[in-house]
């Protein structure tokens, strides 16, 4: 099956598996997982969001995001994917065949409060770690009418906000350019998007470990992964540095995990299988076993 035989919500399920299954610095992978949390439920969650998404396109996007989570939550009981769904509701949302920024900025433009009610439904159901609270727009208090003014409220302390107030920026300028030249450089699969977690992390403090161990720790870890990707890496020789900067963000019980970062690669994926710029691998990513 090539990635055109696949509906928008089975190529979301492979972006999220591929994402997951990679050896990512600090992140749950096959071989490494956290307290309470495994492979398993990263991959039960991406089965979770495919017929959600398969409908994205036909229905508002509150809708489509407050499915999205309410299924994961069924499978896993924990949220280990409300930012990959807030990133690939509104790019499953945009309609094929037309610029699929433009589509998103269609989809951005077009929420009412309806949305904004049901997407903060969602994130509290999620209940996303190291959320706290804010003066204003909290997901604790009565939803405002805007999303994306709420959004913007967000978008210095949260990079997955920040996609809503400027157009998916990182994913499409940043993240897909990273990704595309990865893959004409020749790198595997799996190590293109180890390099592209790297290079978000490096470029963009991540904001996970920033609401949970503050901003400072969040810049040590931007510069840990600069240090890696300065250092030439996945070229041999590089392994010692990488090593270093996986060890220290698994301490202090994996609360420096560069989630924010994951996110954002799931939706880079999601964008690279439905436009053709990166191949599904012949090996079933759900094994957990590196493609042949």
């Amino acid at each position: 099956m090539s990635e055109q035989d696949l509906s928008t919500g089975e190529l979301a399920m492979m972006a999220c598996l591929l994402e997951a299954r990679a050896p990512k610095a600090g992140n749950v992978s096959p071989a490494k997982g956290f307290k309470g949390t495994t492979l398993r439920h990263f991959i039960e969650a991406a089965s979770a969001i495919a017929g959600p998404l398969d409908r994205a396109a036909e229905r508002p996007l509150g809708d489509t995001i407050l499915e999205a989570v309410t299924e994961s939550r069924k499978v896993t009981e924990q949220n280990v994917n409300l930012g990959i769904i807030l990133l690939l509701g509104p790019l499953a949302s945009a309609p094929q065949g037309a610029d699929p920024r433009d589509g998103v900025r269609g989809v951005l433009d077009n929420l009412d409060d309806e949305d904004c009610r049901k997407v903060y439904e969602a994130i509290r159901i999620a209940s996303p770690g190291g959320l706290g609270s804010v003066e204003t727009a909290d997901v604790n208090d009565p939803p405002p009418g805007d999303l994306i003014a709420a959004m913007e409220l967000a978008a210095e302390r949260d990079l997955v906000a920040r996609q809503y107030v400027n157009g998916f920026e990182q994913v499409f300028c940043d993240g897909l350019d990273w990704l595309r030249e990865s893959c004409e450089a020749g790198l595997e699969l799996d190590s293109a998007i180890v390099r592209l977690h790297l290079q978000f992390m490096a470029s963009y403090p991540d904001s996970l470990i920033a609401r949970k161990c503050g901003p400072e720790t969040a810049r040590e870890a931007a510069a840990g992964a600069a240090r890696v990707l300065e250092g030439g890496w996945p070229e041999a020789g590089t392994e010692a540095l990488f090593t270093e900067l996986d060890s220290w963000l698994r301490e202090d019980g994996n609360r420096r995990n560069p989630g924010t970062s994951a996110d954002l690669v799931a939706g880079c994926l999601f964008l690279a299988l439905r436009a053709g710029i990166i191949a599904l691998p012949p090996a079933d990513p759900a094994s957990g076993e590196p493609p042949a």
